[in-house]
């Protein structure tokens, strides 16, 4: 059969370092950061003290007060970055076929402010039972994509996925296949989270995940690639992008980012929460998106890596990326903008995307921040330390791996 070519015509974002697309993609270029204490809870007891928490978003700027009570803190992220991805694609009633467009809208976790908070007062309380009627909505990890669909009456294809720290670029990933493979027009996508809550925190922390060594200095706590990273810090938020078969954009005059043109998935089948040492998971998962695409190794200019800021993590992704590409990697312009997100979980597959396609076709690589010490094992490769790059790019990869073994690479073009 022969493939639709999918394009993206809508961009929205809820971030720690930009509240909407514009000031997001301005912040990852100039080098922002968005870590500081943690401000949503009393966090003194708790060995990680920092976040890169969203600023200055008042739910009650999106919502009426009674709708914002039913929504858990990450559904309001989606909802509002999907708000802006649709009003950017221009995508209405008078364009598009609504029973058509499609929402395929992810979270790792989904409402776990709510759990916490609705478990936190049972357990203060003497074991009877009050929950609000609205908790189990809240906290399911699909609800977002209802949301979405809803205040638009998209009624075409809708779920979550929930694949960890992945979930927001399989969501894209399978909108992209949906699309290409003629199941649908259009689609909104992406994914969001909001764990900055104890329950968050203190989960992460006892798996030794987060960064608890710069409590004190929090501005340079993620250093991705650097010799002495010491864990992720937590961001939250979230990303939605309009994806739409290229003549369907075409007829209603659509504005174009880019192009999706491939996508690959693996599992590293491994550990629970470990990547594979030998990278072999993410190996393959470039290695696939690369033969989707039809392009060579030489064609990429650009990874928008996973880049956790963990030891094993960046490890094994720089192992895969040599394995990949070759003698052709130290050509390549690799970033990770978790050094200035923190990392957003289930939504930074979303914001990750987003930035992979501005860099496209902007041909401005963002910086990899908090740089400070060289690690030998990482010799030779350009990891855009320091300030953006301007350079010209027709293909780059955005990278994405979870918990669990998932992980997915897809392949952006310039249009």
């Amino acid at each position: 059969m022969e493939l639709k070519r999918v394009v993206i015509t809508g961009l929205g974002a809820v971030t720690p370092i930009g509240n909407n697309v514009a000031d997001f993609w301005a912040a990852l270029c100039s080098g922002s950061n968005g870590a500081g204490k943690i401000t949503r809870f009393d966090c003194e007891k708790f060995k990680v003290h920092i976040a890169c928490e969203v600023k200055n978003f008042n739910p009650l700027d999106h919502f009426e007060y009674k709708e914002s009570r039913k929504l858990d803190l990450y559904s309001q992220f989606g909802i509002v970055a999907a708000s802006e991805a649709v009003e950017d694609s221009g995508i209405n009633q008078d364009n598009a076929d609504l029973d058509e467009v499609g929402v395929i809208f992810a979270s790792g976790i989904g409402g776990l402010t709510s759990f916490n908070d609705e478990v936190s007062d049972f357990g203060r309380g003497d074991g009877t039972p009050h929950f609000s009627p609205f908790v189990i909505p809240k906290l399911l990890p699909d609800i977002a994509a209802g949301h979405i669909s809803m205040k638009y009456g998209f009624r075409g294809v809708n779920y979550g996925i929930v694949a960890a720290c992945a979930s927001s670029a399989i969501a894209i990933a399978d909108a992209f296949n949906y699309i290409r493979f003629g199941k649908a027009s259009v689609i909104v996508t992406g994914g969001s989270e909001a764990a900055v809550c104890e329950a968050g925190i203190g989960g992460f922390e006892a798996m030794k995940a987060l960064c608890s060594t710069h409590n004190d200095d929090p501005l340079t706590a993620s250093r991705p690639f650097d010799a002495e990273r010491a864990g992720f810090v937590m961001g939250e938020g979230a990303g939605a992008l309009v994806i739409e078969e290229l003549e369907h954009a075409l007829a209603r005059g659509a504005k174009i980012y880019g192009e999706i043109i491939g996508v690959g998935f693996s599992g590293d089948a491994y550990h629970i929460t470990a990547p594979h040492p030998e990278g072999i998971g993410a190996r393959l998962s470039m290695q696939r998106a690369i033969d989707d695409a039809k392009i060579s190794l030489e064609d990429v200019g650009h990874i928008n890596t996973h880049g956790t800021s963990t030891p094993m993590g960046d490890a094994s992704e720089v192992l895969a990326i040599k394995q990949v590409f070759g003698d052709y990697a130290p050509k390549i312009a690799i970033n990770s903008i978790k050094s200035m997100t923190g990392h957003l979980l289930g939504g930074a597959g979303a914001i990750e995307a987003i930035a992979t396609a501005l860099t496209i076709k902007n041909d401005i690589v963002p910086p990899t921040i908090n740089h400070f010490t060289d690690d030998p094992a990482f010799e030779g490769l350009d990891f855009t330390f320091g300030k953006a790059k301007e350079r010209h790019l027709d293909y780059a990869i955005s990278n994405a791996f979870g918990f669990g073994g998932h992980n997915v690479s897809i392949v952006f073009k310039r249009y």
